[in-house]
């Protein structure tokens, strides 16, 4: 049931899991660290590039297009339903607009979004091109978001404003210790199934 490793991106790491009824488009533009979910219902288009860290979810029925760049660095998140823009057409009439019209009679422009480390996208929400939500900015559900994020701070609304800061100290101090119990000396990813098989052999000893 799980797809995860039967496209062929980029890259993936360990224990991904893709769900049946995800679609997955241009993956050969795609790179995924270890330890990802993508729900069932995500469509998400590869477009210039497309790269998804490590401990990364994103939520059913969210939806990323607009054949521009995209960067979710680890423990980011993204709730269910939202929309990510990465490119956007020319709406100002010096040009026509969709993706049925070919060039040079449609002008569509690319741009990036980026989600910095421990970042929640809230369910529902809108994140238009050339937006970069920093480290560790928590978009509220509903949100549209048109402006860059700063980092550590709760937005909300339409369009999202910033409410307050969110503490950190916590969040870094668990990632640490998770690294500590995740990873082995090189810095590299114990998969799951080698922890179980660790945690055997410690039993038996």
């Amino acid at each position: 049931m799980n797809q995860a490793y039967s496209l062929p991106f980029v890259t993936i790491g360990k224990d991904v899991t893709i769900w049946p009824l995800a679609k997955i488009v241009m993956p050969n533009r795609i790179s995924i660290g270890d330890s990802v979910i993508i729900d069932d219902f995500v469509f998400i288009m590869g477009g210039v590039a497309t790269r998804i860290g490590s401990f990364v979810h994103i939520g059913s029925f969210t939806s990323i297009t607009g054949g521009g760049e995209l960067i979710l660095e680890d423990f980011s998140g993204i709730s269910g339903g939202v929309r990510v823009y990465t490119g956007n057409e020319d709406y100002t009439g010096g040009c026509m607009t969709n993706p049925t019209v070919p060039e040079p009679f449609r002008k569509p422009v690319r741009s990036s979004v980026v989600i910095k480390k421990h970042a929640i996208v809230g369910a529902n929400s809108v994140i238009l091109p050339g937006v970069v939500i920093g480290e560790g900015a928590v978009v509220g559900a509903n949100s549209l978001v048109t402006k860059d994020c700063k980092p550590w701070t709760v937005y909300f609304g339409s369009p999202a404003k910033e409410l307050k800061r969110r503490k950190m100290e916590i969040i870094l101090d668990l990632e640490e210790k998770l690294r500590e119990t995740l990873y082995d000396s090189q810095g590299c990813y114990i998969s799951q199934t080698i922890r179980e098989q660790n945690k055997l052999t410690d039993g038996i000893q």
